[in-house]
């Protein structure tokens, strides 16, 4: 078995399960490591199982040889097909991913199986996302290449950033030069933004054109083999202003000295502290960001979580960022992001791409 299919097996016997279904195809990967689509998993403590339909089989057969693969097309229904499977096994207490299975699906697997059989259904959350917390040696090259992919991709689209170009051009062009890398293309949306609407963190891009004097905040990273990538870096069209520079050299000075900080056995918390105290002062108070970094895999944001509120604490091998910013309404942002691996006395930087304020013309 491999580590992440011992670790839910290891899950089943501490909560006393017969089998647990498996729903989300991002925990569908990462159990398997299966890479096409339409696959939902049933594990057992002695079997594996993976329901999926007949263009996906053969697929699904190659990658995934220890699983007994099912076609659940000829049951007319995904729940039909897994009602196949727990009768088979005669399954009596089934866990499920309470926060990816439906109410209607909940429901109809009761419908459909448990009533009869008298299965106990127990819905959990965060069970597969907690294991994935901490990263296997195996699961580091794909997120290495992630990083590389994108600091490539960014240092092409540097050339592209000029007076008149618009947010959407960038994004498109962002979007192409990291498939043209190598890159998963089916990967994530990205953020483009300029002037007084870099402030807005999660904002989409539109047809706005950069001016001079923008700043331009790309909050990016790509896929690859489904490990993602987080990079955020601000330039300045044209010169930059004397508050530009002021709030750029803070986020920089917050950014380095909090990765710095970071190691196994570091609370989350303790690091978005040392960020707030370095704000303290400076007047930049209201408009520092309300979350300092997460943590990043299969998943863009997942375990742990760097806030002020956080009860996370790093582990080795966790892939984290840290990406401050200050982000003023009517002004602009300037946020500064890079990705880390935990190490037991410190961190490796997994993005080599400079940081220093950069003027594009």
């Amino acid at each position: 078995m491999k580590i992440s299919e011992e670790k839910l097996v290891s899950f089943l016997e501490k909560e006393g399960l017969d089998a647990f279904y498996v729903h989300n195809p991002v925990n569908v990967r990462y159990i398997c490591k299966y890479s096409g689509g339409d696959a939902y998993l049933l594990i057992l403590k002695n079997k594996l199982y993976l329901l999926t339909d007949p263009r996906c089989l053969e697929h699904a057969e190659a990658e995934c040889p220890e699983y007994d693969c099912v076609d659940w097309r000829p049951y007319g229904s995904i729940v039909k097909g897994l009602a196949e499977v727990l009768k088979r096994e005669s399954i009596k207490k089934l866990g499920v991913e309470g926060e990816y299975v439906s109410c209607d699906m909940f429901e109809d697997i009761e419908k459909e199986y448990a009533k009869e059989a008298s299965c106990e259904i127990v819905s959990y959350t965060n069970v597969i996302e907690d294991f994935q917390a901490v990263k296997e040696e195996e699961e580091l090259p794909y997120i290495r290449n992630a990083c590389e992919i994108s600091e490539r991709a960014l240092e092409r689209l540097y050339k592209d950033i000029r007076p008149g170009v618009t947010e959407k051009e960038l994004e498109a062009k962002l979007a192409m030069y990291m498939a043209m890398e190598a890159a998963d293309v089916k990967s994530c949306p990205y953020i483009v933004l300029s002037g007084a609407r870099s402030a807005g963190a999660q904002t989409n891009p539109t047809m706005k054109a950069v001016e001079y004097g923008d700043p331009v905040l790309i909050d990016f990273g790509c896929k690859f083999d489904g490990y993602k990538a987080g990079i955020t870096r601000t330039v300045i069209v044209g010169i930059a202003t004397k508050k530009q520079k002021e709030i750029y050299q803070l986020v920089l000075d917050i950014q380095e000295k909090c990765i710095k900080a970071v190691k196994a056995g570091v609370k989350a918390k303790e690091l978005y502290r040392l960020a707030e105290d370095m704000v303290r002062g400076t007047g930049y108070e209201p408009y520092f960001c309300q979350t300092l970094g997460h943590g990043i895999g299969l998943f863009a944001h997942q375990k742990p979580y760097i806030n002020a509120k956080s009860e996370d604490v790093l582990e080795e091998n966790m892939v984290i960022t840290i990406e401050p910013g200050i982000c003023i309404p009517g002004f602009g942002g300037i946020r500064i992001g890079d990705e880390l691996l935990v190490k037991k006395d410190g961190c490796v930087n997994l993005v080599q791409t400079g940081k220093q304020l950069l003027e594009v013309f």
